[in-house]
């Protein structure tokens, strides 16, 4: 697929506008949107990104039309996943429900440099060494397999539970993000929200209050930060841990860089919105990490039988490529994330769905 830089230049320009409109939109009035407001916005952003691979489809083909599709349904549905830990974020750290949006803004910001630069790194990879694919291939493999493992459903409820009270936040100073209280304490990796924010709060002087969003403030002569840094921090940490499955996830959909970069923008677009809409019914997703673990299983596979079908490392069939290993098409792909999406949600809502009294 040729992509001109005229073409990486409009997109550039068009992410930076909406962006641009989105801060005015914030920072001009911090507040709680409404439903009909985040349906509204979210509608817009998808109906964009159905016409974006329409676009693509008639330009380019429809394989490409169709990897692109693939590619933004596995993001969204990895960007729900990141919506549980922005609940428990913004629960823990009790963030005032007027200033939620602005935070969540900060972290889509963060969160779109850091696939930016997971996308180059990813395709200069793949580019100077095939076997690459391997290396992703079975790094989805384990997280899926950790995924599967894990009772994330409980998780998942318990911190969906905190959505409530977070939303609707006191716009009084909130208390000083407490060692218990931050977030994300069961990740236990290098991008654990949990450990970042603690870092924080023993490395830089800080103050209790949010003081209407700013990052930080000057109080008796001396330059405090308030817990909406540890929030912002803890966000794009957050964003940081979910690129690393992300980014494998997609490149084993499509190669091409241009549509694994706007797969990923069009899924983060519309993040904010997605937050507000339906974070109150997220704890009814309980087989969301199945559904994942499956997800990701799938792509994983189908990495490794890329791997192989061109396979050049000389201990793997003396370094040549794999004849019986499978190309998936992308319309197999396609079909697979869509019934694995569906399965999910179906059972998630039936499991949720209260017995009847007796």
């Amino acid at each position: 697929m040729r992509v001109t830089p005229a073409a990486w230049a409009v997109t550039i320009v068009a992410v930076v506008a909406v962006l641009a409109v989105d801060v005015f939109l914030v920072r001009r009035r911090p507040r709680i949107p409404s439903t009909r407001e985040c349906a509204a916005h979210l509608a817009g952003y998808v109906g964009l990104a159905v016409a974006f691979a329409i676009g693509v489809w008639l330009v380019a083909g429809g394989r490409y039309g169709g990897q692109f599709i693939a590619g933004w349904l596995t993001e969204y549905s990895l960007s729900v996943d990141n919506l549980f830990l922005f609940v428990l974020i913004m629960s823990r750290l009790r963030v005032p429900g007027r200033l939620q949006q602005q935070a969540l803004l900060a972290g889509i910001v963060i969160a779109l440099v850091a696939r930016v630069a997971f996308i180059a790194l990813g395709a200069a990879l793949i580019d100077a060494f095939s076997w690459v694919f391997y290396l992703f291939g079975a790094f989805l493999l384990y997280t899926a397999v950790r995924l599967a493992g894990a009772r994330g459903g409980m998780v998942h409820q318990d911190g969906a539970a905190h959505q409530d009270g977070a939303a609707a936040g006191d716009d009084d100073g909130a208390r000083h993000p407490g060692d218990g209280a931050a977030a994300g304490d069961g990740g236990g990796g290098a991008g654990d929200p949990g450990r970042v924010v603690r870092w924080l709060r023993r490395a830089v002087p800080s103050t209790p209050d949010y003081h209407d969003g700013r990052l930080t403030v000057r109080v008796g002569g001396r330059r405090l930060a308030t817990p909406m840094l540890a929030v912002v921090v803890a966000l794009g940490a957050a964003d940081l841990a979910f690129a690393l499955d992300s980014i494998p996830a997609i490149y084993g959909l499509t190669a091409e860089p241009y549509l694994v970069a706007t797969a990923n923008l069009f899924a983060l677009m519309g993040l904010r919105q997605l937050y507000f809409l339906i974070g109150g019914l997220l704890r009814q997703l309980v087989y969301l990490s199945h559904g994942l673990a499956a997800l990701l299983a799938f792509i994983g596979v189908k990495l490794v039988l890329h791997a192989l079908a061109e396979n050049s490392l000389p201990f793997v069939n003396g370094g040549r490529a794999v004849g019986w290993a499978p190309e998936i098409p992308t319309w197999a792909s396609l079909a697979a994330i869509a019934a694995i999406l569906a399965v999910t949600t179906v059972a998630s809502l039936l499991r949720a769905r209260p017995s009847p009294a007796a």
